[in-house]
């Protein structure tokens, strides 16, 4: 039986989170639920949950805050938050989960359900590590990728580009590694546009930083640093010159 905490300062949505997974009949227990920070950390070391469903924004700090303080994170985490894009970006570079509030009882169903399958590994642990990075501003972010068989946490400037097969996409390192993940090329598309990488054809996600030169002979081509040939979309080539321009 797997132990849940619920961490959120508004007693609604605990209430609400706390009668909803009681509703779907899994093998749980609530063992507890706390409104801020400090009773969070606490009722972690009481009650050594299996997942823990935490707050983003308390009254004195973070569900980061959380995190920071506990040395060996044993558990899983579905963070609950309103719409903050920098919090959720940072939630998703990390490959964490995430609730949207107001919780709508089919994530929660879909997030408590995953968890609940998943053990909790040194390799799981990576994602808490990154998250650090990934919430300071300052920092460079780091992507979490998450194969059948490891946990690899990549700095975006070693990735050279992307490429989509089917459900899978498939990431080429400047190590020369190439990391193979089962989510589409469009999810990654949205997180890491704003960080330098286009989309310059169907299959193809490439970071502008290591484009080596294009060529327009016959079929159009960017050529990247690692010698690779990706096809350049005419829809994309204004796009793509533009990106360019701004290196």
């Amino acid at each position: 039986m797997k132990k849940i905490l619920i961490v959120d300062d508004e007693n609604r949505t605990r209430s609400l989170i706390a009668n909803m997974i009681q509703s779907f009949g899994f093998d749980v227990e609530i063992v507890g639920e706390s409104d801020n920070v400090q009773s969070a950390i606490n009722a972690i070391q009481k009650h050594q949950p299996d997942i823990v469903f935490l707050d983003i924004q308390m009254p004195d700090g973070t569900g980061f805050d959380v995190l920071a303080s506990i040395a060996d994170k044993n558990f899983d985490v579905i963070f609950i938050t309103a719409h903050e894009e920098f919090a959720i970006k940072a939630i998703k570079f990390s490959a964490l989960d995430y609730l949207l509030k107001p919780i709508d009882p089919f994530e929660l169903k879909a997030a408590l359900e995953k968890a609940i399958q998943k053990n909790t590994t040194a390799q799981e642990k990576k994602s808490f590590d990154a998250l650090e990075k990934n919430i300071q501003h300052k920092e460079k972010r780091r992507l979490v990728l998450k194969t059948q068989d490891s946990v690899h946490i990549v700095d975006l400037d070693d990735i050279i580009r992307c490429e989509a097969d089917r459900n899978y996409t498939s990431f080429f390192l400047t190590s020369g590694n190439k990391i193979v993940v089962s989510k589409t090329l469009k999810e990654y598309e949205t997180l890491l546009s704003d960080f330098g990488f286009i989309r310059i054809q169907q299959s193809h996600l490439i970071n502008i930083k290591h484009t080596d030169r294009y060529e327009k002979k016959g079929n159009s081509v960017v050529i990247m640093k690692d010698g690779s040939k990706v096809p350049l979309s005419p829809a994309k080539k204004d796009l793509f010159f533009k990106k360019l321009e701004n290196l």
